[in-house]
């Protein structure tokens, strides 16, 4: 389809090149910007076109285009408003999805943009209507219908007794208290999301300083909120059971009908089974099913044929009478899922004659010739990073092997070590933002037995039971690994074969060769990971096919060990592969093979050469993500799961009576609100397995997608970055979601739960309120090796002063030293002078070998341990020996400054209550932030 820009109206020009809302409405036939402050503002009027923009992951744009129809706009200018929607997604590449929307009959995706709801106000600019403008000095008594689980649908209804029933919501708004009523068949979720109009209410028209009443179906004037409520109707009268609704007759599924645009007239297609191959990519199609309407156009069609649709479309909802049929217009190769659907089956990768960055070239060609900016529309994609593990990586760790029904502990020397054949169960504590974390997640490897694996699982979930489902639970296939999992271990080796009875007894039952690792024999590793707190050695075939260029890998047979650097490797990991020989063969001397520059030995070890890829292998990336309602539990126990899509979701979309699951592409969350059943909550894994099943969103999900367990209140850090933001507190109150948003509005205190700041429940006879100073990380190699690989022996020297090699893994720094800055020399004075001067004189190496977490300073490490309120006041000393100083002794512009610090770490000499006050937030919490952040704060406080 061809796009002539000198024919798009001037208003849409630069359109759709940033994330975020632009609005136009319909002013004389032609389209007129508004102002970012009158979004969610509508007038029944009128017609409104709305473009929401949003920035995937991958630096491309994606487009939702609606066009919203006031119930007293007039039909020339609703059609007029289809048309330049047409012509707008034109400009945009012809990849948007656009959807009709009536006043009273939004779609949910569209009411997301404006929270909690649309309330449009009488008036308009074509109609003839004049603006009403809101009279602060008289306020008219208002009766609206609120219905909505997810979304609120609200409507103005008149103000009479005949108006209530007993299935939805109303709110009152008079002058000075707004009441809520809510219905006897009403659910809870739908009250909780009533009250977020109320609260609407409230700060819109009453500056947020009116009353607020809650009013349930059945109370009787004894009740005082409840007669204030009745008398404002003439006094209290039964309602009736059942009530008509406007709302019926609309949604009864209908016989699904296909019709094909032809010269401006709609033709029916006879057809048995629903099937894409009846779509031809040069014409446009009508697929009708009842309360919904398809306009589909092939990707070939011209712009007056796409505009011709809809016109027909219009009319076709104007001759039958269905102003509430929600019609969505979707381009040949960007369907939306919904409309797939409807098909009984429809191809993966449909063939498309214009790819997506042709088709964005073409676009920033055309804008540019009209002297826009491009920038953003010819953003290009971004480079693939390792992700952040949003997790602290101090913590400490047990593993578990699988072996038959049981579980046995591993030492921490073995912890590390995992066999493809076996199943392990693996436990993580850590310190959160107020208390302690806990990830329990099962492993699988790739050739481990279904028996153990199921095995694994229960056990695994009778420990997250015995936390109070306090804990995180995991599910993790080997090779679909999310980060999470690597930097709890950091230093990782995965071996071929396996321990467990179930695989030795599978093995012999089916005669097969045992080819579990030995250390004697022959091995090939590759070594992957992004630093020393992310890195593994994997076991693979020990043949020369298995190579790649853009690795490095061990090789060992016997007494002979060689390092293979790959010629697209880098620094890093050189590095990497020299630390895990430390973890493989570390009493053995190795001899590096430079890709192309090989032994004759290396080469026969392997088989002989043979060609191998240089190309990265690619993990899944997570993608947007997408969060899901599961209707539970009925739906769950007849052996379906069935859910419902919550578009632009926050926190408050999380109801403490239901199970959600949050679709990352490459993993996904369960999260289980805390008034869900006891049972249910027994079954969030089977939850989980179910949703990869049914795969909602078409992504071809693997059945080994890790899974993550989430319960209310205990939402780990890399659950909550995926919300824009995350407040702990309200997931922390009593009750139900109703009640707890009642409270709130109400204005009384939140009803937190009594539960103490550090968790003190026994997992496995451990007690999780473990204090974080008193925790060591397992050790990643072996207590016999003989030399530290990727150290220099100044620094094996140093660290050897604080720690013992069997305490502590090699990613973890050491140990601050006890005194800081003591007030007179001494042995301890004498000891810290000589480690500078070693320190000193090792700088250039150790800038490449010391991990980042040891580079941040014994200060900080220090400061990070210390307990909240354990500091001193003003003294000059605190009761550490260590030497404290007042705020204003500290500032760059101070009078009197403090004598001998190190002006880069001024922080840390002020007492703990003092840090707390200038800081607001603890040590702990300031030296978690990244070191651009904390800059930020030194520099706001004039302390850097």
């Amino acid at each position: 389809m061809s796009v002539s820009m000198k024919d798009l109206d001037p208003a849409f020009r630069g359109a759709g090149q940033k994330d975020g809302l632009e609005i136009w409405r319909i002013e004389n036939f032609k389209p007129v910007s508004m102002p970012t402050s009158s979004y969610g503002k509508f007038y029944m009027g009128d017609s409104y076109i709305i473009l929401k923009t949003t920035a995937l992951k991958n630096g491309s744009f994606r487009h939702d285009l609606h066009y919203w129809l006031g119930k007293d706009t007039c039909q020339d200018e609703a059609g007029t408003a289809a048309i330049l929607t047409v012509e707008l997604d034109a400009s945009l590449g012809g990849r948007a999805v656009q959807y009709r929307e009536v006043q009273g009959n939004e779609t949910e995706k569209l009411l997301t943009y404006f929270r909690p709801c649309i309330m449009p106000q009488p008036g308009g600019v074509a109609s003839g209507f004049n603006h009403v403008e809101v009279n602060e000095q008289e306020h008219v008594t208002r009766l609206y219908v609120c219905r909505g689980s997810y979304v609120v649908h609200v409507k103005e209804v008149p103000f009479a007794r005949s108006s209530l029933n007993h299935d939805d919501i109303f709110i009152l708004d008079t002058k000075s208290k707004i009441f809520q009523f809510n219905g006897s068949n009403s659910c809870i979720q739908e009250r909780a999301k009533a009250l977020e109009v109320v609260q609407y209410i409230k700060d819109t028209f009453h500056e947020g300083k009116c009353e607020v009443a809650a009013v349930e179906d059945g109370k009787l004037m004894a009740d005082a909120e409840a007669g204030e409520f009745w008398a404002l109707f003439g006094g209290f009268a039964p309602l009736p059971r059942k009530t008509a609704s406007d709302e019926t007759g609309e949604d009864m599924e209908a016989a699904v009908k296909l019709l094909c645009f032809n010269q401006g007239n709609l033709e029916p297609i006879g057809f048995e089974s629903l099937a894409h191959e009846l779509l031809e990519t040069n014409k446009c199609y009508l697929l009708d099913c009842g309360a919904e309407m398809y306009v589909w156009m092939g990707r070939s069609t011209s712009l007056q044929q796409r505009k011709g649709a809809s016109e027909a479309a219009e009319k076709l909802l104007v001759d039958d009478s269905r102003t509430k049929s929600h019609v969505m217009k979707v381009i040949e190769g960007y369907e939306t899922i919904m409309f797939k659907s409807k098909f009984n089956k429809w191809p993966a990768t449909p063939e498309l004659k214009l790819s997506s960055e042709d088709g964005r070239g073409k676009v920033a060609a055309l804008l540019k010739s009209q002297g826009l900016d491009v920038k953003g529309l010819m953003k290009s994609a971004p480079l693939k990073e390792e992700p952040e593990p949003y997790i602290d990586c101090t913590g400490h760790l047990q593993v578990w092997r699988v072996s038959g029904n049981k579980k046995t502990l591993l030492s921490s020397t073995e912890q590390s070590k995992l066999y493809t054949g076996d199943c392990y169960i693996f436990q993580y504590t850590y310190a959160g933002d107020d208390k302690e974390e806990c990830l329990i997640g099962t492993w699988f490897g790739k050739k481990s037995i279904e028996e153990e694996r199921a095995s694994a699982i229960s056990l695994a979930s009778k420990m997250v039971q015995a936390a109070k489902f306090q804990a995180t639970m995991a599910r993790l296939y080997e090779g679909k690994e999310p980060i999470q999992f690597f930097v709890t271990f950091q230093s990782l080796q995965v071996f071929k074969g396996g321990l467990s009875s179930g695989y030795k007894n599978f093995i012999a039952e089916n005669g097969l060769d045992d080819d579990s690792y030995s250390e004697s024999g022959l091995a090939l590793f590759r070594v992957q990971g992004s630093g020393s707190e992310n890195m593994q050695a994997i076991q693979v075939d020990a043949v020369a096919s298995s190579l790649n260029s853009s690795y490095c890998y061990i090789l060992h047979d016997g007494n002979s060990v060689f390092t293979w650097i790959g010629n697209n490797t880098t620094s890093l990991d050189h590095d990497l592969v020299e630390r895990q020989l430390d973890a493989i063969k570390s009493d053995l001397p190795s001899r590096s093979q430079k890709e192309g520059r090989e032994t004759d030995k290396f080469w026969e070890l392997l088989g002989g050469k043979s060609k191998y890829s240089n190309k990265k292998i690619e993990r899944e990336q997570e993608s947007d993500p997408h969060l899901f309602s599961c209707i539970l539990p009925k739906g769950f126990e007849e052996g379906t799961l069935k859910v419902k899509e919550i578009h632009h979701f926050n926190q408050d979309d999380l109801m403490a009576e239901d199970v959600f699951v949050l679709d990352c592409h490459s993993y996904i969350f369960v999260w289980v609100g805390q008034e869900v059943d006891a049972k249910v909550k027994t079954q969030t894994m089977d939850i989980g397995e179910k949703f990869l099943v049914r795969d909602f969103l078409m992504e071809n999900l693997s059945r080994e997608t890790t899974i993550f367990t989430v319960s209310e209140g205990s939402e780990p850090q890399f659950f909550t970055r995926f919300f824009t933001s995350w407040d702990p507190a309200k997931s922390s109150m009593h009750g139900s979601s109703y009640q707890r948003r009642l409270a709130i509005l109400k204005g009384g205190a939140p009803p937190l739960h009594d539960k103490p700041k550090r968790r003190t429940a026994v997992v496995s006879g451990r007690t999780l309120g473990q204090d974080k100073s008193q925790r060591s990380r397992s050790m990643s190699t072996s207590p016999e090796c003989h030399r530290l690989r990727g150290r220099s022996p100044a620094f094996a020297a140093l660290t050897s002063s604080f720690e013992k090699p069997s305490t502590r893994n090699l990613s973890t720094p050491p140990p601050a030293v006890k005194k800081l800055f003591p007030k007179s020399a001494g042995p301890e004075t004498s000891k810290q002078s000589a480690i500078s001067d070693l320190t000193s004189s090792l700088q250039g190496p150790l800038k490449s070998t010391i991990p980042k977490s040891v580079k941040a300073g014994a200060e900080a490490e220090k400061a990070i341990q210390e307990e909240d309120g354990a500091g001193g006041n003003d003294e000059a000393e605190d009761d550490e020996g260590r030497t404290v100083y007042p705020y204003e002794r500290l500032v760059t512009t101070s009078e009197d400054p403090a004598p001998d610090i190190d002006l880069t770490k001024r922080e840390i000499y002020l007492s703990t209550d003092e840090f707390r006050e200038k800081f607001g937030m603890t040590r702990a919490a300031f030296y978690k932030l990244p070191k651009w952040k904390q800059n930020k704060l030194k520099t706001a406080l004039q302390l850097f």
